[in-house]
């Protein structure tokens, strides 16, 4: 199994290099890593020593991996950023069948515990790439995401460099805007939308109620005919289908007073046109974890002569 590596430099946009792996997902370099501009070093030599070096592990889908890059270039005015990046269709496909399997409600109290232990094959791969990244030179680690965060503990323990977290980054951000309750005498009350497994993690609402908000859930009725179904239906690519779908799960969740929803489904995110009204209610949480992004790069640029 190979996965597909981008290297980009502030001279370089876009290089690409394979590296090889084992079922583990642990990854043996070519005869030699190659420097972009150099030829050979040593496998512990770090692949970039720019102060500001991203390292992103991809997640779900190479479309929705390539969204988040596109929102990190134009965030930073359209100028390069040093970045290694995972892609792992091994891992896409994984994930993916991970979601699609997971379909209990997020409000049963019997509902099966979606953690996985730090043995199982998806948990490993997510390690191995972080600590490859790391080895290789990335100053920060971020994974746009959803379903990876659900292990996001077991990933970031002991990495050396910051990684950053898409839930907070959500949550803090709203945080900052001084939102006003919709109902006087009310608690600010953020709505998320998301599969099974987003919403069982609890990562959402963990985070959000760590900044004072009250989260508010789809109960089991919208989750077994409008959530799941219009999963359903985008998997048979029946778009049309799943967007009416989701419009109805989005206003069940608006008429209960939420300040915005949280689209935590990189799917889900996908399928509402850009100028559908719904959208101006609803919170991409990758726009967050890029502007936190270039928060990051930005301030470690002043400090970063290599």
């Amino acid at each position: 199994m190979s996965c597909f590596y981008t290297l980009s430099t502030p001279r370089n946009l876009c290089s690409s290099l394979i590296l090889n792996a084992d079922e583990g997902a642990r990854f043996s370099p070519p005869q030699a890593n190659k420097n972009l501009n150099s030829g050979k070093l040593a496998s512990s030599t770090p692949l970039f020593t720019h102060g500001t070096t991203l390292g992103i592990i991809g997640g779900l889908s190479v479309d929705a991996t390539l969204t988040f890059l596109t929102k990190l270039v134009h965030l930073h005015g359209g100028h390069s950023i040093p970045f290694l990046l995972c892609s792992d269709p091994l891992l896409n496909k994984d994930l993916l069948s991970y979601e699609r399997g997971h379909f209990v409600s997020a409000t049963s109290k019997k509902s099966e515990s979606l953690k996985l232990d730090s043995s199982s094959p998806i948990v490993q791969n997510l390690r191995n790439k972080r600590a490859f990244l790391e080895k290789s030179g990335a100053r920060c680690i971020v994974m746009p995401c959803n379903i990876s965060h659900c292990w996001y503990e077991q990933v970031s323990i002991g990495c050396s460099v910051p990684v950053l977290h898409m839930a907070e980054c959500v949550a803090k951000e709203l945080k900052e805007a001084k939102l006003k309750p919709l109902e006087a005498g009310s608690p600010l009350r953020i709505g998320v939308l998301a599969t099974n497994p987003t919403l069982e993690a609890g990562f959402y609402q963990e985070k959000l109620k760590s900044e004072g908000f009250e989260v508010v859930l789809p109960d089991k009725a919208t989750m077994e005919h409008t959530v799941i179904p219009a999963t359903e239906a985008l998997d048979r690519k029946d778009i049309e289908g799943a967007c009416n779908l989701l419009r109805i799960a989005l206003q069940v969740l608006l008429v209960r007073a939420v300040n915005s929803v949280i689209l935590a489904s990189e799917d889900m995110r996908a399928l509402l046109p850009q100028d559908d009204p719904l959208l101006k209610r609803c919170i991409d949480p990758m726009d967050a974890l890029a502007r936190s992004t270039i928060k990051w790069v930005r301030s470690r640029s002043s400090g970063d002569n290599t």
